[in-house]
């Protein structure tokens, strides 16, 4: 199936979706070269309805990553707690064994569990802009579930439960993960925590949106502790349903643009189980509080907004 969406006065993007409710390739397009302002409207508007977008056969180094990703809005310093490359800062590498301190104390962290980027943070990433530079032959691959279709699905009942709960996130070591010092001494010192509805409405497409992010979220405003673990427990069953995903297979050049305020993404456990080296790179653009249906923005319980650069 393809989904040409033309824009007036120009020539049209090839837009071809992969599943029914989210993601989509998008083709015949060089991320390196000068976009109009037709083009990248007409791409952030294909990201907005399939959430995610995917570019295959790029060319992009750190200042084309940079440069496109700023077509789209102001981009973060690479990550708010653990910091990023020293000339791009807005590049964060994502690599099978990540690396603190310029090279020293090599650390292995699990990034396995579904989760929207950073919600710890009182304004969460906006977006967020991953390519792939050393990919695996096989294995690797990334989903992502549309947080939107999610709640939509929830029953009358259960809307009408959830609506406006709140919800704390607040980033920390996962228990079985395997840190060296640093990391764990980073995470300490830069605690992040931030209250946000547990309904968010999408300031852009006005949808409604179950926001659990599994790694971020601890528990619900206002229930018993039992409640708030058996509430969330189903809500994130509920929300990576098969029929809400998207499996993306990684080849070196493919770049993901997805909203980080209508998703969540599963990075790959199999990669450790290989000898296949993988080295990704991520930029993320700034984003602002989230508002519930009510009108209440999130707020921050502890540590600083996320900065655009």
């Amino acid at each position: 199936m393809t989904s040409t969406t033309t824009i007036t006065g120009t020539s049209s993007i090839d837009v071809r979706p992969l599943s029914v409710h989210i993601g989509a390739e998008i083709r015949g397009i060089d991320l390196s070269s000068h976009l109009s302002d037709e083009t990248v409207q007409a791409i952030w508007e294909a990201m907005l309805h399939w959430k995610v977008v995917f570019f295959r056969d790029q060319n992009l180094d750190h200042e084309g990553h940079v440069r496109f990703a700023r077509r789209f809005g102001r981009p973060t310093p690479a990550h708010i707690v653990f910091g990023g490359d020293a000339v791009y800062p807005e590049i964060y590498s994502i690599a099978k064994h990540r690396t603190a301190n310029a090279g020293k104390n090599p650390i292995r962290r699990s990034w396995t569990d579904w989760h929207t980027d950073i919600t710890a943070a009182v304004n969460p990433p906006a977006a967020s802009i991953l390519r792939g530079e050393t990919v695996p032959p096989y294995g690797g691959d990334t989903f992502w579930t549309n947080l939107a279709v999610a709640y939509d699905r929830l029953s009358e009942t259960l809307r009408g439960f959830v609506d406006e709960l709140r919800a704390i996130h607040s980033f920390n070591v996962p228990s079985d993960t395997i840190v060296g010092d640093n990391y764990g001494k980073q995470t300490d010192e830069n605690e992040l925590v931030a209250e946000h509805p547990l309904i968010t409405v999408h300031p852009e497409t006005g949808e409604r949106v179950l926001y659990v992010s599994p790694d971020f979220v601890k528990s619900i405003s206002g229930l018993a502790s039992r409640e708030s673990q058996a509430l969330l427990e189903m809500l994130w069953e509920h929300a990576v349903q098969t029929e809400f995903t998207v499996r993306f297979k990684w080849e070196p050049g493919s770049v993901a643009f997805w909203d980080n305020r209508a998703t969540a993404h599963l990075a790959p456990s199999d990669i450790y189980v290989t000898d296949f080296d993988r080295q990704f790179y991520r930029v993320t653009l700034a984003g602002v509080p989230n508002v519930g249906i009510d009108g209440r923005p999130s707020i921050a319980l502890s540590g600083e907004s996320i900065p655009s650069l």
